[in-house]
């Protein structure tokens, strides 16, 4: 049995009881880094042994935790923070425990985007995640693509990224198009700025933010202008 079982964004206390009871009764813990999941097993005093499966390993050691699986141990797979395969380690072993007929286990828990929408204000009945978005290669397709998008639209991205991404939105969708950045959740220094994609680029080149970073976009309506040329992106882009 594999179980994938969420862990707090920062915030020790948002984690469920169930997830406690799996943690201290599986076999082997696998985990991102273990110096930041043992912070939060020893608070626990969950004493289970722990093992790196991160995205530099996944590749390596996918088919030898599924053997180790198959023949009966219990494990538990977690990230750094929030749900493991949301943007984080976790579809490859998932698809080959499904492949080999291994169960596995999802259980509820802490997804950073969710309490980002739903504090955002922006419409949450439909709503397209997609995760971080290109770094160079495709970055331009993705934005005109987005450009179209009638659904609230959620994001990760880095804080040193935020200003950028904010500013090639504002070009592509609309600088009056309404936004919300959500950083730290749950943490002490917490932090949601509400507004256009034009005042979020003022704001943060004023104020550089720090910290995990959720964005999110409203979609598209009928009043949005046409999507901007190519030469908006840097060279970098």
């Amino acid at each position: 049995m594999l179980y994938l079982v969420p862990t707090p964004l920062g915030n020790l206390k948002d984690i469920t009881l169930r997830a406690l009871e799996v943690l201290k009764e599986v076999d082997l813990i696998l985990c991102e880094d273990t110096r930041t999941s043992r912070k939060l097993l020893d608070h626990y005093h969950i004493q289970q042994p722990l093992t790196a499966y991160h995205q530099h390993n996944e590749h390596k050691i996918t088919l030898n935790l599924v053997e180790q699986l198959q023949a009966g141990k219990k494990m538990a797979l977690i990230t750094d923070a929030g749900t493991p395969g949301i943007s984080d380690p976790g579809f490859l072993l998932v698809r080959a425990c499904i492949q080999h007929q291994v169960e596995v286990m999802c259980l509820p828990g802490a997804t950073a985007f969710v309490p980002a929408l739903v504090n955002s204000g922006l419409p949450a009945h439909s709503f397209t995640f997609e995760g971080f978005l290109p770094l160079k290669k495709g970055r331009q397709t993705a934005m005109k693509k987005l450009a179209a998008e009638s659904r609230t639209m959620i994001f990760y991205e880095s804080p040193l990224r935020l200003v950028k991404t904010l500013r090639e939105l504002a070009a592509y969708l609309g600088e009056t198009r309404l936004a919300s950045v959500s950083r730290e959740l749950t943490k002490m220094f917490e932090e949601t700025r509400r507004g256009t994609l034009k005042e979020l680029v003022d704001y943060f080149n004023q104020h550089p933010p720090r910290g995990e970073i959720v964005l999110v976009v409203a979609g598209k309506t009928e009043k949005d202008r046409p999507t901007a040329p190519e030469d908006v992106f840097t060279e970098d882009a």
